[in-house]
């Protein structure tokens, strides 16, 4: 049987790879979990790092990031604003990874109603016997507004469907049960879904998705990898395949 033999390089190599190899802890916004779950893959084949994600709503970030050690954050933008929160982070900017607007869905093959304009928007939601959304998100406040400034937030709290996360509103809208889902386009952007389109632009909101890392961070330099490979063009990719806007 023949012996393979390794050259001192690669017995150098393979000693140092090892070595540097961590388990990297991301806590992050469960509406990116999709592509940062891939983007992560990617970051792991080609580094040996382990990245360890765990995701939540706004409300849940901000208790886990406050009560719970991590290495980086990947979170709606409005997370890194609450008092808390920042001071577990380390000095200096944030980056920013992804943005994207709100969308309105319907279940895959339903008839798309016009939401062209905010009274026909506004005509749509009152019209569906049931509505969708994540009130428990930094996205989902802001659609619970968008109710109010129609002057619908009473009836559509009477049929809202609250999904907890974003895996539960897909499955909401999937298996219909709910007419109509508004939340971040990209979330919509699902097997058994059907994107109608964006929400009027002067009723839009831009949900940015901010990478920071933590203050007593035990994987500083692995965390630090991964935020910049968040910003490669493979990283990129990805996102944009998954209907965000690349920071």
């Amino acid at each position: 049987m023949g012996v393979w033999l390794l050259s001192p390089l690669a017995l150098a190599l393979a000693a140092v790879v090892p070595a540097r190899a961590a388990d990297l802890r991301v806590i992050a916004g469960g509406g990116i979990a999709v592509p940062l779950d891939e983007i992560a893959a990617q970051f792991e084949q080609t580094t040996g790092h382990k990245v360890v994600i765990r995701y939540g709503t706004a409300p849940e970030l901000i208790e886990i990031a406050t009560t719970t050690p991590f290495d980086l954050a990947v979170t709606p933008s409005e997370v890194f604003k609450n008092e808390g929160v920042a001071a577990h982070l380390a000095p200096g900017p944030t980056t920013e990874i992804a943005h994207v607007g709100l969308g309105v869905a319907v279940h895959a093959g339903a008839p798309r109603p016009d939401i062209g304009t905010p009274e026909a928007l506004k005509r749509a939601l009152l019209h569906a016997r049931t509505v969708a959304t994540i009130p428990a998100s930094a996205a989902g406040a802001r659609v619970m507004k968008l109710f109010e400034r129609l002057g619908i937030a009473n009836d559509v709290r009477a049929k809202l469907q609250a999904a907890a996360n974003p895996a539960k509103l897909v499955e909401i809208m999937a298996g219909r049960q709910a007419e109509i889902g508004i939340f971040t386009t990209n979330v919509l952007t699902a097997n058994g879904l059907d994107v109608v389109g964006p929400v009027p632009a002067e009723l839009d909101y831009v949900l940015s998705y901010t990478g920071g890392i933590a203050r007593d961070a035990a994987q500083a330099e692995s965390a630090r990898e991964f935020l910049d490979y968040l910003k490669s063009p493979q990283a990129k990719a990805v996102l944009k395949a998954r209907a965000l806007i690349p920071g």
